[in-house]
């Protein structure tokens, strides 16, 4: 890759870190927090690993998922006009698109797998179980497929010309590493516990976001077509960097300790 289209690590790094944040403040906040407060909920506390409620249900239980895949199709229909963005712009929506899209399907198959998590506590009681988690197993197997491949098509024109794009896997793998630290640093103020860091903010990162390891290997058998120029580096940004150093700060020592709504 010529020097002239090197991207830059650090603005990668926070524009990564701001993508992280909006996923799981739009699971854990907009999903599962404003369902649970609309449901009559009397305490709520959000943290960077849960929300804990003084009520459960099937439905705040599923909130969390479903508005992450309302999000994804949000900022996927932003980039049907990608043109018109900038390329770190554009990057973060990819970022988004994916955080939000591998969330929502990885825990289908997580839940179904562990029996453990929100899709868990939607099929608690059903029977005969086994079939409803098997039946999660295979939702989350395709769909989570289904969003590698929507996101390696937004990723696509990132790629340079030719079967192999060392610039594909810095994008890819960059965020992967960089998010699970977040996650995890995150997780360990959390007042619930540090069983929770291993339970959810590990697998809610680094097992969901898995598909951005092989997402490299998994465009390299597609046959490159282009339908415009590859998009131009994404260059030293102060703005993303200031942007994804506050929202980590925010992550970690604001909403990683929790915050508590009563009435």
């Amino acid at each position: 890759m010529p020097e002239t289209r090197r991207d830059d690590r650090l603005t990668i790094v926070a524009i990564a870190a701001v993508a992280c944040v909006v996923q799981d403040v739009v699971h854990e906040g907009l999903g599962h927090g404003v369902t649970a407060w609309l449901s009559g909920a009397h305490r709520l506390t959000m943290s960077t690993v849960a929300l804990q409620s003084d009520l459960d249900t099937r439905l705040i239980a599923a909130n969390g998922t479903l508005a992450n895949l309302v999000f994804a199709a949000v900022f996927w229909l932003l980039l049907r006009d990608a043109r018109r963005f900038r390329p770190a712009t554009r990057y973060f929506l990819v970022l988004a698109l994916m955080g939000n899209l591998f969330t929502a399907t990885g825990y289908f198959l997580f839940s179904g797998v562990t029996n453990f998590g929100d899709w868990a506590a939607v099929i608690q009681g059903l029977q005969p179980h086994w079939v409803w988690q098997l039946g999660l197993v295979a939702v989350g197997v395709a769909s989570y497929y289904a969003s590698m491949v929507l996101v390696g098509a937004e990723m696509e024109p990132f790629r340079e010309t030719g079967e192999r794009s060392p610039r594909i896997r810095r994008l890819c793998w960059t965020p992967y590493f960089s998010d699970g630290i977040l996650a995890g640093i995150g997780g360990l103020l959390n007042p619930i516990g540090f069983f929770y860091v291993v339970a959810s903010a590990l697998p809610s990162t680094l097992g969901a976001n898995a598909g951005l390891l092989s997402l490299p290997a998994l465009m390299r058998t597609w046959r490159p077509v282009h339908q415009e120029e590859p998009v131009a580096a994404i260059t030293r940004n102060f703005a993303w960097i200031a942007g994804g150093a506050a929202a980590s700060l925010l992550f970690i020592f604001v909403l990683g300790r929790g915050l508590t709504w009563s009435r």
